[in-house]
């Protein structure tokens, strides 16, 4: 309350010495319209509501009113979104705002045991409210199809990328095909995977000469090295 009576009085006093006051309607549009543009990549529909300023308030003209979100601060759900003016004089100015975003999410069709790689049947479709839900809640079945759980879940259960991680396409102990690529030349040679490894990751596999070497697991078994 102390901070909103300081802000007050130093705002009523460049009113004063300016002549014009800001129109509050004008600032709650400017405040609306950022928000909008914030949460167009949003999965989902967005709904904005901005809070009125304090009607205490009276705020100098300002030529170029820009709004923004304090640091840390993420474009949905109860937030609060600020305007400020450095021109003709100085002022900033606290809105309340909720942004509810309407979409679809998945969550398991059944119980799903650790390991398990996700199908499409596993998944059943809902639509609600997104911002209410855990960070990392999917919104398409692609970011899921394919990749196993690190984690037993229960029917019902809302599906998160934290929970989820691309399948090994290398496993320890496998045979696998090494490939040594580099300017004017490729060589392939047969080994075996010392550990396990999804796809873009780092394997370590020895060759047939006894060799140690370390390599980018591909999908099929392979191994890629490039000088």
């Amino acid at each position: 309350m102390k901070k909103l009576f300081v802000l007050f009085l130093s705002c009523l006093l460049t009113s004063v010495a300016y002549g014009q006051s800001e129109d509050p309607q004008r600032i709650r549009q400017i405040a609306e319209e950022y928000l909008k543009l914030q949460t167009a990549g949003l999965t989902g529909q967005p709904q904005i509501t901005v809070g009125a300023i304090d009607n205490r308030l009276t705020l100098a003209s300002c030529s170029n009113p820009l709004a923004f979100l304090p640091p840390g601060s993420k474009p949905w759900g109860k937030i609060t979104v600020g305007v400020r003016c450095t021109a003709p004089t100085s002022w900033i100015v606290y809105l309340s705002a909720n942004i509810q975003v309407t979409g679809d999410y998945y969550v398991t069709a059944s119980n799903l045991a650790q390991g398990q790689i996700i199908s499409s049947s596993d998944l059943t479709k809902l639509n609600g409210e997104l911002s209410n839900l855990p960070s990392g809640s999917i919104t398409t079945p692609s970011q899921a199809i394919g990749k196993s759980l690190n984690v037993s879940v229960a029917s019902g259960t809302v599906v998160r990328t934290d929970n989820l991680r691309n399948p090994m396409v290398v496993q320890q102990g496998q045979s696998v095909r090494v490939t040594s690529t580099g300017k004017g030349f490729q060589v392939a040679t047969d080994g075996q995977a010392l550990n396990n490894a999804s796809e873009g990751q780092v394997a370590k596999v020895k060759i047939l000469s006894g060799q140690v070497v370390s390599g980018i697991a591909k999908a099929g078994g392979v191994i890629e090295i490039t000088y």
